[in-house]
């Protein structure tokens, strides 16, 4: 029940679910591609967004890889989205 929880919560907050949504339809993507996309709903500094990030990789909603030096997000399980999808039908 506890991951359960987690993963909910990790996906009780606007920028989260723009970030998910954002991740949906590729590999993995650096912080500041995921900044633009984010941005174009909702102002978030480079710092909130890795806050917002960290708060997904812990519940392992996504997924790190790191390409010299930078870190790129990935969708870890693609299955979240399909829980987004079934929450839009309620």
């Amino acid at each position: 029940m506890k991951k359960q929880l987690q993963i909910l919560k990790a996906l009780s907050h606007p920028v989260r679910l723009n970030i998910i949504y954002g991740l949906k339809d590729s590999e993995f993507k650096c912080v500041c591609h995921l900044q633009e996309l984010v941005e174009n709903q909702e102002k978030v500094s480079q710092s909130s967004l890795s806050q917002h990030l960290k708060i997904l990789r812990d519940a392992n909603i996504v997924e790190t890889k790191k390409v010299g030096g930078w870190v790129h997000y990935s969708l870890k399980n693609k299955n979240v989205i399909k829980i987004l999808e079934e929450l839009k039908e309620l």
